[in-house]
Protein backbone atom coordinates (compact mmCIF):
# COMPACT_ATOMS: atom_id res chain seq x y z
CA UNK A 1 0.00 0.00 0.00
CA UNK A 2 3.10 2.40 0.73
CA UNK A 3 4.31 1.77 -2.98
CA UNK A 4 1.01 2.36 -4.42
CA UNK A 5 0.95 5.88 -1.98
CA UNK A 6 4.30 6.47 -3.17
CA UNK A 7 3.10 5.81 -7.56
CA UNK A 8 0.18 8.35 -6.69
CA UNK A 9 2.38 11.05 -5.32
CA UNK A 10 4.45 10.79 -7.78
CA UNK A 11 2.36 10.75 -10.58
CA UNK A 12 0.48 13.55 -9.23
CA UNK A 13 3.62 15.56 -8.72
CA UNK A 14 4.63 14.85 -13.01
CA UNK A 15 0.74 15.82 -13.71
CA UNK A 16 1.49 19.51 -11.33
CA UNK A 17 5.34 19.86 -13.30
CA UNK A 18 3.14 19.48 -16.57
CA UNK A 19 0.59 21.52 -15.46
CA UNK A 20 3.08 24.85 -14.56
CA UNK A 21 4.98 24.28 -17.95
CA UNK A 22 1.84 24.47 -19.57
CA UNK A 23 0.54 27.61 -17.91
CA UNK A 24 4.27 28.79 -18.71
CA UNK A 25 3.93 28.28 -22.23
CA UNK A 26 0.32 29.82 -22.16
CA UNK A 27 0.87 32.98 -23.06
CA UNK A 28 -3.10 34.11 -23.61
CA UNK A 29 -5.81 32.14 -23.69
CA UNK A 30 -9.29 32.75 -23.41
CA UNK A 31 -12.33 30.25 -23.09
CA UNK A 32 -15.53 32.70 -23.15
CA UNK A 33 -16.72 30.82 -20.33
CA UNK A 34 -17.80 34.23 -18.54
CA UNK A 35 -19.24 37.09 -20.34
CA UNK A 36 -16.85 38.86 -22.03
CA UNK A 37 -17.31 42.65 -20.54
CA UNK A 38 -14.45 44.36 -19.28
CA UNK A 39 -11.87 42.05 -20.94
CA UNK A 40 -12.54 42.45 -24.48
CA UNK A 41 -13.34 46.20 -26.28
CA UNK A 42 -15.89 46.50 -28.67
CA UNK A 43 -15.41 49.41 -31.14
CA UNK A 44 -17.05 52.31 -31.18
CA UNK A 45 -16.30 53.34 -34.92
CA UNK A 46 -19.56 54.31 -36.89
CA UNK A 47 -19.11 51.28 -39.43
CA UNK A 48 -18.93 48.48 -36.85
CA UNK A 49 -22.56 48.00 -36.08
CA UNK A 50 -22.45 44.44 -35.43
CA UNK A 51 -23.55 43.26 -32.11
CA UNK A 52 -21.69 40.50 -30.16
CA UNK A 53 -23.10 38.34 -27.62
CA UNK A 54 -21.77 36.26 -24.89
CA UNK A 55 -23.76 32.72 -26.35
CA UNK A 56 -23.99 28.89 -25.88
CA UNK A 57 -22.91 27.04 -28.60
CA UNK A 58 -25.91 25.18 -30.19
CA UNK A 59 -26.10 22.10 -28.55
CA UNK A 60 -23.26 22.43 -26.02
CA UNK A 61 -23.24 24.14 -22.66
CA UNK A 62 -19.83 25.74 -23.70
CA UNK A 63 -19.76 29.73 -24.25
CA UNK A 64 -18.45 31.43 -27.44
CA UNK A 65 -18.26 35.14 -28.64
CA UNK A 66 -21.40 35.22 -31.28
CA UNK A 67 -21.77 36.89 -34.39
CA UNK A 68 -25.33 37.66 -33.93
CA UNK A 69 -26.73 39.96 -36.89
CA UNK A 70 -26.39 39.55 -40.56
CA UNK A 71 -24.96 41.84 -43.08
CA UNK A 72 -22.98 43.97 -40.37
CA UNK A 73 -19.52 44.84 -39.71
CA UNK A 74 -18.00 44.14 -36.61
CA UNK A 75 -14.96 44.92 -34.25
CA UNK A 76 -13.86 43.78 -30.41
CA UNK A 77 -10.32 43.79 -29.47
CA UNK A 78 -8.23 42.06 -26.31
CA UNK A 79 -5.09 43.69 -25.14
CA UNK A 80 -2.29 41.33 -23.96
CA UNK A 81 -0.90 41.69 -20.54
CA UNK A 82 2.39 41.91 -22.51
CA UNK A 83 3.27 42.01 -26.15
CA UNK A 84 4.28 38.39 -27.43
CA UNK A 85 7.81 38.24 -28.78
CA UNK A 86 7.28 35.90 -32.25
CA UNK A 87 11.53 35.89 -32.82
CA UNK A 88 11.76 33.90 -29.50
CA UNK A 89 11.73 30.57 -30.18
CA UNK A 90 8.39 29.09 -31.77
CA UNK A 91 5.06 30.83 -31.69
CA UNK A 92 1.31 29.18 -31.66
CA UNK A 93 -1.50 30.83 -32.64
CA UNK A 94 -5.36 28.55 -32.20
CA UNK A 95 -8.69 29.51 -32.28
CA UNK A 96 -12.14 28.15 -32.79
CA UNK A 97 -14.75 28.73 -35.14
CA UNK A 98 -18.56 27.15 -35.54
CA UNK A 99 -20.33 28.29 -38.61
CA UNK A 100 -23.67 27.74 -36.94
CA UNK A 101 -25.56 29.14 -40.20
CA UNK A 102 -22.84 28.11 -42.91
CA UNK A 103 -20.85 30.92 -44.77
CA UNK A 104 -21.49 32.14 -48.08
CA UNK A 105 -19.94 35.24 -47.93
CA UNK A 106 -18.05 36.83 -44.77
CA UNK A 107 -14.83 36.37 -42.75
CA UNK A 108 -14.51 34.38 -39.95
CA UNK A 109 -10.17 35.30 -39.34
CA UNK A 110 -8.01 37.06 -36.07
CA UNK A 111 -6.26 40.15 -36.13
CA UNK A 112 -2.79 39.75 -33.82
CA UNK A 113 -2.17 43.01 -34.00
CA UNK A 114 0.89 45.32 -33.37
CA UNK A 115 1.43 47.94 -30.08
CA UNK A 116 -0.51 50.87 -29.67
CA UNK A 117 2.59 53.02 -30.23
CA UNK A 118 2.06 51.62 -33.66
CA UNK A 119 -0.95 54.07 -33.83
CA UNK A 120 -4.13 52.61 -32.67
CA UNK A 121 -6.36 52.60 -30.03
CA UNK A 122 -9.16 49.64 -28.77
CA UNK A 123 -11.60 52.02 -28.85
CA UNK A 124 -11.40 52.38 -32.70
CA UNK A 125 -10.21 49.18 -33.29
CA UNK A 126 -10.74 49.00 -37.45
CA UNK A 127 -9.51 47.56 -40.49
CA UNK A 128 -7.00 50.34 -40.48
CA UNK A 129 -5.35 49.05 -37.37
CA UNK A 130 -1.79 47.58 -37.55
CA UNK A 131 -1.42 43.91 -37.25
CA UNK A 132 1.76 41.66 -37.10
CA UNK A 133 -0.52 38.41 -38.63
CA UNK A 134 -3.93 37.46 -39.89
CA UNK A 135 -5.17 34.48 -39.59
CA UNK A 136 -8.07 32.31 -40.11
CA UNK A 137 -11.32 31.45 -42.58
CA UNK A 138 -12.59 33.81 -45.35
CA UNK A 139 -14.97 32.63 -47.66
CA UNK A 140 -17.16 35.21 -50.08
CA UNK A 141 -17.47 34.33 -54.01
CA UNK A 142 -14.10 33.24 -55.52
CA UNK A 143 -12.80 33.55 -52.25
CA UNK A 144 -12.37 29.99 -50.02
CA UNK A 145 -9.70 30.29 -48.21
CA UNK A 146 -8.05 29.95 -44.31
CA UNK A 147 -5.93 33.01 -44.71
CA UNK A 148 -1.98 33.47 -43.24
CA UNK A 149 -1.24 37.15 -43.88
CA UNK A 150 2.04 38.18 -42.78
CA UNK A 151 2.48 42.65 -42.84
CA UNK A 152 6.28 42.59 -42.26
CA UNK A 153 8.40 45.57 -42.31
CA UNK A 154 10.65 46.44 -45.37
CA UNK A 155 14.24 47.00 -43.99
CA UNK A 156 14.97 49.28 -46.83
CA UNK A 157 12.02 51.82 -47.61
CA UNK A 158 10.20 51.02 -43.88
CA UNK A 159 6.99 50.24 -45.64
CA UNK A 160 4.67 47.82 -44.15
CA UNK A 161 3.67 45.56 -46.95
CA UNK A 162 1.14 42.56 -46.77
CA UNK A 163 2.89 38.75 -47.48
CA UNK A 164 -0.11 36.07 -48.15
CA UNK A 165 0.59 32.64 -47.82
CA UNK A 166 -0.11 30.65 -51.25
CA UNK A 167 -2.65 28.40 -52.05
CA UNK A 168 -4.07 27.73 -48.49
CA UNK A 169 -6.35 25.26 -47.61
CA UNK A 170 -10.42 25.91 -48.03
CA UNK A 171 -12.35 26.38 -45.46
CA UNK A 172 -14.44 23.45 -44.35
CA UNK A 173 -18.18 23.22 -45.86
CA UNK A 174 -19.67 21.88 -42.67
CA UNK A 175 -21.18 23.82 -39.75
CA UNK A 176 -19.62 21.86 -37.03
CA UNK A 177 -16.88 23.69 -34.73
CA UNK A 178 -12.92 23.68 -36.32
CA UNK A 179 -10.05 24.38 -34.73
CA UNK A 180 -7.21 26.28 -36.98
CA UNK A 181 -4.03 26.38 -35.63
CA UNK A 182 -0.68 28.10 -36.87
CA UNK A 183 2.69 27.49 -35.63
CA UNK A 184 5.27 29.53 -36.26
CA UNK A 185 8.74 27.92 -35.80
CA UNK A 186 12.26 29.86 -35.14
CA UNK A 187 13.28 27.83 -38.61
CA UNK A 188 11.56 30.29 -40.39
CA UNK A 189 8.70 27.73 -41.20
CA UNK A 190 4.54 28.10 -41.06
CA UNK A 191 2.47 25.05 -40.53
CA UNK A 192 -1.21 25.63 -40.79
CA UNK A 193 -3.61 22.69 -39.28
CA UNK A 194 -6.86 22.55 -39.95
CA UNK A 195 -8.53 20.35 -36.77
CA UNK A 196 -4.83 19.26 -35.24
CA UNK A 197 -4.54 17.86 -39.04
CA UNK A 198 -1.08 19.57 -41.00
CA UNK A 199 -2.83 21.19 -44.31
CA UNK A 200 -0.08 23.32 -44.97
CA UNK A 201 3.75 24.05 -44.80
CA UNK A 202 5.86 26.92 -45.80
CA UNK A 203 8.83 28.96 -45.59
CA UNK A 204 8.22 32.61 -44.82
CA UNK A 205 11.84 33.48 -46.99
CA UNK A 206 10.18 31.27 -49.73
CA UNK A 207 9.08 32.78 -53.18
CA UNK A 208 7.23 30.17 -53.89
CA UNK A 209 5.10 29.82 -50.51
CA UNK A 210 4.69 33.85 -50.28
CA UNK A 211 3.22 36.82 -52.55
CA UNK A 212 4.62 38.91 -52.49
CA UNK A 213 8.23 37.69 -51.26
CA UNK A 214 9.62 38.65 -48.49
CA UNK A 215 12.87 38.59 -50.30
CA UNK A 216 12.90 40.71 -53.23
CA UNK A 217 14.36 39.64 -56.41
CA UNK A 218 18.23 40.19 -56.66
CA UNK A 219 17.69 41.32 -60.44
CA UNK A 220 14.76 43.09 -62.19
CA UNK A 221 13.60 43.71 -65.55
CA UNK A 222 15.61 47.32 -66.75
CA UNK A 223 12.89 49.47 -67.02
CA UNK A 224 14.46 52.13 -69.58
CA UNK A 225 15.60 49.01 -71.78
CA UNK A 226 13.40 49.05 -75.21
CA UNK A 227 12.80 46.76 -77.60
CA UNK A 228 14.48 47.82 -80.95
CA UNK A 229 12.66 48.32 -83.85
CA UNK A 230 14.20 45.55 -85.73
CA UNK A 231 13.88 42.56 -83.53
CA UNK A 232 12.26 39.97 -85.37
CA UNK A 233 9.95 38.18 -82.54
CA UNK A 234 8.74 35.92 -85.48
CA UNK A 235 9.86 32.26 -85.37
CA UNK A 236 8.00 31.29 -88.31
CA UNK A 237 7.37 33.29 -91.78
CA UNK A 238 5.36 32.90 -94.97
CA UNK A 239 8.11 31.30 -97.92
CA UNK A 240 8.67 34.41 -99.57
CA UNK A 241 9.41 31.58 -102.78
CA UNK A 242 6.46 29.56 -102.59
CA UNK A 243 3.81 29.91 -105.38
CA UNK A 244 0.26 28.60 -105.56
CA UNK A 245 -0.02 25.17 -107.45
CA UNK A 246 -1.62 25.91 -110.96
CA UNK A 247 -4.46 23.42 -109.81
CA UNK A 248 -5.25 25.11 -107.08
CA UNK A 249 -8.84 25.71 -107.27
CA UNK A 250 -9.79 28.09 -104.53
CA UNK A 251 -13.47 28.98 -105.41
CA UNK A 252 -14.17 24.82 -105.29
CA UNK A 253 -17.22 24.54 -102.74
CA UNK A 254 -16.88 22.32 -99.54
CA UNK A 255 -19.81 20.02 -100.43
CA UNK A 256 -20.97 18.88 -103.97
CA UNK A 257 -23.96 16.70 -104.54
CA UNK A 258 -23.46 13.07 -104.77
CA UNK A 259 -24.47 11.95 -108.05
CA UNK A 260 -24.22 8.65 -107.28
CA UNK A 261 -26.73 8.66 -104.83
CA UNK A 262 -29.75 6.38 -105.52
CA UNK A 263 -33.45 6.60 -104.37
CA UNK A 264 -33.64 4.02 -101.32
CA UNK A 265 -36.26 1.61 -103.02
CA UNK A 266 -39.79 1.92 -100.89
CA UNK A 267 -39.19 5.77 -101.09
CA UNK A 268 -43.04 7.46 -100.56
CA UNK A 269 -42.83 10.55 -103.13
CA UNK A 270 -46.43 11.18 -102.57
CA UNK A 271 -46.46 11.15 -98.82
CA UNK A 272 -46.08 14.01 -96.72
CA UNK A 273 -43.79 13.88 -93.42
CA UNK A 274 -46.35 15.13 -91.05
CA UNK A 275 -49.81 15.17 -91.44
CA UNK A 276 -53.38 16.79 -89.15
CA UNK A 277 -53.13 14.83 -86.35
CA UNK A 278 -56.90 12.53 -86.41
CA UNK A 279 -57.55 12.64 -82.82
CA UNK A 280 -57.39 16.12 -82.40
CA UNK A 281 -60.27 18.38 -82.06
CA UNK A 282 -61.55 21.88 -82.82
CA UNK A 283 -61.91 23.59 -78.78
CA UNK A 284 -65.00 24.24 -78.24
CA UNK A 285 -64.47 28.00 -76.87
CA UNK A 286 -62.38 28.67 -80.78
CA UNK A 287 -63.93 31.51 -81.95
CA UNK A 288 -62.94 31.92 -86.13
CA UNK A 289 -63.36 35.96 -86.07
CA UNK A 290 -61.26 36.19 -83.16
CA UNK A 291 -58.72 33.29 -83.79
CA UNK A 292 -58.90 33.14 -86.97
CA UNK A 293 -59.13 29.64 -88.94
CA UNK A 294 -58.70 26.81 -86.77
CA UNK A 295 -56.09 24.15 -87.94
CA UNK A 296 -55.48 20.83 -86.39
CA UNK A 297 -51.82 20.29 -85.20
CA UNK A 298 -49.19 18.39 -86.90
CA UNK A 299 -47.89 14.79 -86.43
CA UNK A 300 -44.75 12.71 -87.41
CA UNK A 301 -46.75 10.72 -90.71
CA UNK A 302 -47.21 7.02 -89.45
CA UNK A 303 -46.78 5.47 -92.84
CA UNK A 304 -43.12 7.13 -92.81
CA UNK A 305 -42.20 5.19 -90.16
CA UNK A 306 -41.62 2.05 -91.50
CA UNK A 307 -40.31 3.70 -94.91
CA UNK A 308 -37.18 5.20 -95.53
CA UNK A 309 -38.48 8.52 -96.36
CA UNK A 310 -41.29 10.71 -97.51
CA UNK A 311 -41.74 13.56 -99.70
CA UNK A 312 -40.02 14.73 -102.67
CA UNK A 313 -36.51 12.97 -103.02
CA UNK A 314 -32.93 14.71 -103.08
CA UNK A 315 -29.44 13.68 -103.86
CA UNK A 316 -27.27 13.98 -100.62
CA UNK A 317 -24.40 16.16 -100.44
CA UNK A 318 -20.75 14.82 -99.67
CA UNK A 319 -17.33 16.00 -99.39
CA UNK A 320 -16.11 17.89 -102.21
CA UNK A 321 -12.01 15.92 -102.98
CA UNK A 322 -11.27 19.19 -105.17
CA UNK A 323 -11.85 21.05 -101.88
CA UNK A 324 -8.58 22.89 -100.93
CA UNK A 325 -9.85 26.20 -99.60
CA UNK A 326 -8.02 29.59 -99.81
CA UNK A 327 -4.15 29.14 -100.74
CA UNK A 328 -1.71 30.05 -98.18
CA UNK A 329 2.49 30.26 -98.29
CA UNK A 330 3.92 27.21 -95.84
CA UNK A 331 5.76 28.76 -93.18
CA UNK A 332 9.54 28.18 -92.50
CA UNK A 333 11.89 28.93 -90.07
CA UNK A 334 12.17 32.49 -90.46
CA UNK A 335 16.32 33.61 -90.55
CA UNK A 336 16.01 37.03 -88.56
CA UNK A 337 14.22 35.01 -85.99
CA UNK A 338 15.78 36.58 -82.77
CA UNK A 339 13.56 35.27 -80.02
CA UNK A 340 10.84 36.41 -77.95
CA UNK A 341 11.91 39.60 -76.63
CA UNK A 342 12.19 41.02 -72.85
CA UNK A 343 14.45 43.81 -71.06
CA UNK A 344 17.73 43.06 -69.63
CA UNK A 345 17.96 42.45 -66.22
CA UNK A 346 19.81 45.07 -63.87
CA UNK A 347 20.21 44.48 -60.16
CA UNK A 348 17.51 45.09 -57.61
CA UNK A 349 17.94 48.51 -55.89
CA UNK A 350 15.35 47.57 -53.43
CA UNK A 351 17.23 44.04 -52.78
CA UNK A 352 18.11 42.77 -49.16
CA UNK A 353 19.30 39.52 -47.71
CA UNK A 354 17.20 38.26 -44.22
CA UNK A 355 18.32 35.56 -42.61
CA UNK A 356 14.95 35.88 -40.50
CA UNK A 357 11.26 37.59 -40.55
CA UNK A 358 11.55 40.75 -38.66
CA UNK A 359 8.76 39.66 -37.22
CA UNK A 360 6.25 42.92 -35.31
CA UNK A 361 5.68 41.80 -31.70
CA UNK A 362 1.79 40.46 -31.06
CA UNK A 363 0.49 43.25 -28.20
CA UNK A 364 -3.78 42.28 -29.00
CA UNK A 365 -5.99 39.78 -30.19
CA UNK A 366 -8.59 41.40 -32.32
CA UNK A 367 -11.98 40.75 -34.46
CA UNK A 368 -12.56 42.80 -37.60
CA UNK A 369 -14.56 41.04 -40.11
CA UNK A 370 -17.52 41.90 -42.57
CA UNK A 371 -20.16 39.39 -42.77
CA UNK A 372 -23.27 38.42 -44.70
CA UNK A 373 -23.97 35.47 -42.19
CA UNK A 374 -24.82 35.59 -38.53
CA UNK A 375 -24.41 32.81 -35.84
CA UNK A 376 -20.27 32.97 -35.96
CA UNK A 377 -18.93 32.05 -32.74
CA UNK A 378 -15.34 31.92 -31.90
CA UNK A 379 -14.05 30.41 -28.83
CA UNK A 380 -10.67 28.95 -27.17
CA UNK A 381 -8.45 31.84 -28.79
CA UNK A 382 -5.01 30.35 -27.87
CA UNK A 383 -1.56 32.18 -27.91
CA UNK A 384 1.57 29.81 -26.80
CA UNK A 385 4.56 28.77 -26.83
CA UNK A 386 4.60 25.23 -27.50
CA UNK A 387 2.88 23.08 -29.97
CA UNK A 388 2.23 20.80 -27.22
CA UNK A 389 0.07 22.87 -25.84
CA UNK A 390 -2.36 23.54 -28.60
CA UNK A 391 -2.37 19.77 -28.99
CA UNK A 392 -3.27 19.79 -25.34
CA UNK A 393 -6.30 22.40 -25.26
CA UNK A 394 -7.66 20.69 -28.85
CA UNK A 395 -8.10 17.68 -26.98
CA UNK A 396 -9.76 18.72 -23.64
CA UNK A 397 -11.13 21.65 -25.43
CA UNK A 398 -12.47 21.20 -28.80
CA UNK A 399 -12.47 17.51 -29.64
CA UNK A 400 -14.75 16.50 -27.16
CA UNK A 401 -17.03 19.11 -28.74
CA UNK A 402 -16.57 18.04 -32.14
CA UNK A 403 -17.18 14.38 -31.58
CA UNK A 404 -20.89 15.34 -30.23
CA UNK A 405 -21.29 17.25 -33.37
CA UNK A 406 -20.26 14.89 -35.94
CA UNK A 407 -22.41 12.11 -34.42
CA UNK A 408 -25.25 14.23 -34.58
CA UNK A 409 -24.03 15.24 -38.35
CA UNK A 410 -24.05 11.52 -39.00
CA UNK A 411 -27.85 10.68 -37.35
CA UNK A 412 -29.18 13.87 -39.75
CA UNK A 413 -27.61 12.31 -42.95
CA UNK A 414 -29.11 9.29 -42.96
CA UNK A 415 -31.78 11.69 -44.14
CA UNK A 416 -32.10 14.20 -46.45
CA UNK A 417 -31.38 17.51 -44.52
CA UNK A 418 -32.52 21.13 -45.07
CA UNK A 419 -30.25 21.81 -47.51
CA UNK A 420 -30.94 19.12 -49.92
CA UNK A 421 -27.94 17.44 -49.61
CA UNK A 422 -27.68 13.73 -48.53
CA UNK A 423 -24.75 12.61 -46.46
CA UNK A 424 -23.51 10.80 -49.62
CA UNK A 425 -23.20 14.64 -51.32
CA UNK A 426 -22.07 15.97 -48.41
CA UNK A 427 -19.08 13.67 -48.87
CA UNK A 428 -18.76 14.48 -51.78
CA UNK A 429 -18.35 17.62 -51.45
CA UNK A 430 -15.93 17.91 -48.60
CA UNK A 431 -13.30 15.32 -50.86
CA UNK A 432 -13.94 18.12 -53.58
CA UNK A 433 -12.91 20.92 -51.20
CA UNK A 434 -9.53 18.61 -50.68
CA UNK A 435 -9.20 18.03 -54.41
CA UNK A 436 -9.40 21.92 -54.82
CA UNK A 437 -6.12 22.49 -52.45
CA UNK A 438 -3.85 20.13 -54.66
CA UNK A 439 -1.05 21.89 -55.64
CA UNK A 440 -0.88 21.13 -59.21
CA UNK A 441 -4.86 22.11 -59.41
CA UNK A 442 -3.93 25.79 -58.02
CA UNK A 443 -4.40 27.33 -61.35
CA UNK A 444 -8.33 25.82 -61.52
CA UNK A 445 -9.08 26.05 -57.78
CA UNK A 446 -11.61 29.39 -58.18
CA UNK A 447 -13.36 27.22 -60.77
CA UNK A 448 -13.41 24.06 -58.91
CA UNK A 449 -14.90 25.86 -55.91
CA UNK A 450 -17.38 27.56 -58.12
CA UNK A 451 -18.45 24.25 -59.51
CA UNK A 452 -18.91 22.65 -56.01
CA UNK A 453 -20.81 26.45 -54.52
CA UNK A 454 -22.90 25.97 -57.05
CA UNK A 455 -23.54 22.12 -56.86
CA UNK A 456 -24.38 22.87 -52.99
CA UNK A 457 -26.99 25.48 -53.93
CA UNK A 458 -28.52 22.88 -56.91
CA UNK A 459 -27.73 19.09 -55.24
CA UNK A 460 -29.55 17.71 -58.36
CA UNK A 461 -26.13 18.73 -60.68
CA UNK A 462 -23.84 16.77 -58.62
CA UNK A 463 -22.72 14.24 -61.00
CA UNK A 464 -21.89 17.06 -63.49
CA UNK A 465 -20.26 18.62 -61.29
CA UNK A 466 -18.06 15.40 -60.08
CA UNK A 467 -18.03 15.00 -64.21
CA UNK A 468 -16.06 18.78 -64.48
CA UNK A 469 -13.82 18.77 -61.93
CA UNK A 470 -12.64 15.26 -63.27
CA UNK A 471 -12.79 17.04 -66.85
CA UNK A 472 -10.19 19.67 -65.34
CA UNK A 473 -7.76 16.93 -63.82
CA UNK A 474 -7.32 15.01 -66.79
CA UNK A 475 -6.88 18.38 -68.71
CA UNK A 476 -4.25 19.37 -66.00
CA UNK A 477 -2.33 16.19 -66.21
CA UNK A 478 -2.88 16.23 -70.10
CA UNK A 479 -0.77 19.47 -70.11
CA UNK A 480 1.77 18.28 -67.68
CA UNK A 481 2.48 15.36 -69.36
CA UNK A 482 2.30 16.60 -73.12
CA UNK A 483 2.33 20.44 -72.51
CA UNK A 484 5.85 20.47 -73.93
CA UNK A 485 5.82 19.22 -77.16
CA UNK A 486 4.84 20.86 -80.66
CA UNK A 487 1.78 20.51 -81.98
CA UNK A 488 1.24 19.50 -85.78
CA UNK A 489 0.70 22.56 -87.62
CA UNK A 490 -3.09 22.15 -89.58
CA UNK A 491 -4.43 24.52 -92.39
CA UNK A 492 -7.81 25.41 -90.64
CA UNK A 493 -8.93 25.45 -86.94
CA UNK A 494 -12.48 25.62 -85.46
CA UNK A 495 -13.20 28.55 -84.07
CA UNK A 496 -13.08 28.30 -80.32
CA UNK A 497 -15.13 30.54 -77.66
CA UNK A 498 -13.06 31.11 -74.63
CA UNK A 499 -14.56 31.05 -71.38
CA UNK A 500 -13.71 32.59 -68.18
CA UNK A 501 -13.90 31.27 -64.58
CA UNK A 502 -16.09 33.38 -63.82
CA UNK A 503 -18.28 33.19 -66.65
CA UNK A 504 -18.00 28.96 -66.86
CA UNK A 505 -20.25 29.09 -63.68
CA UNK A 506 -23.20 29.75 -65.89
CA UNK A 507 -22.17 27.98 -69.21
CA UNK A 508 -25.54 25.57 -68.70
CA UNK A 509 -27.74 28.24 -68.10
CA UNK A 510 -26.48 30.18 -71.52
CA UNK A 511 -26.29 27.19 -73.24
CA UNK A 512 -29.95 26.72 -72.44
CA UNK A 513 -31.56 29.92 -73.16
CA UNK A 514 -28.93 29.81 -76.42
CA UNK A 515 -30.92 26.23 -77.38
CA UNK A 516 -34.34 28.01 -76.45
CA UNK A 517 -33.98 30.48 -78.60
CA UNK A 518 -32.87 28.40 -81.24
CA UNK A 519 -35.82 26.40 -80.91
CA UNK A 520 -38.46 29.18 -81.44
CA UNK A 521 -36.74 30.16 -84.57
CA UNK A 522 -35.55 26.93 -86.24
CA UNK A 523 -38.02 25.32 -88.54
CA UNK A 524 -39.73 21.93 -87.79
CA UNK A 525 -37.09 18.88 -87.72
CA UNK A 526 -37.03 17.26 -91.14
CA UNK A 527 -36.32 13.75 -92.31
CA UNK A 528 -32.95 13.07 -93.53
CA UNK A 529 -32.87 12.15 -97.21
CA UNK A 530 -30.07 10.16 -98.13
CA UNK A 531 -28.80 6.67 -98.72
Amino acid sequence: MGRFALLLLLAFASFQILCFAADEDTVFYESFDEPFDGRWIVSVKDDYKGVWKHSKSEGHDDYGLLVSEKARKYAIVNELDKPVNLKDGSTVLQFETRLQNGLECGGAYLKYLRPQEAGWVPKEFDNESPYSIMFGPDKCGGTNKVHFILKHKNPKSGEYIEHHLKYPPSVPSDKLTHVYTAILKPDNEVKILIDGEEKKKANFLSADDFEPALIPAKTIPDPDDKKHEDWDERAKIPDPNAVKPDDWDEDAPMEIVDEDAVKPEGWLDDEPEEIDDPEATKPEDWDDEEDGEWEAPKIDNPKCEAAPGCGEWKRPMKANPAYKGKWSAPLIDNPNYKGIWKPQEIPNPDYFELDKPDFEPIAAVGIEIWTMQDGILFDNILIAKSDKVAESYRETAWKPKFEVEKEKQKAEEETTDSDGLSGYQKKVFDVLYKVADIPFLSEYKLQILDLIEKAEKQPNITIGVIVSVVVIILTVLFKLIFGGKKQPRVEKEPEVVETSSNDQSSSGEKAEEEEEKEGTAAAPRRRRRDT
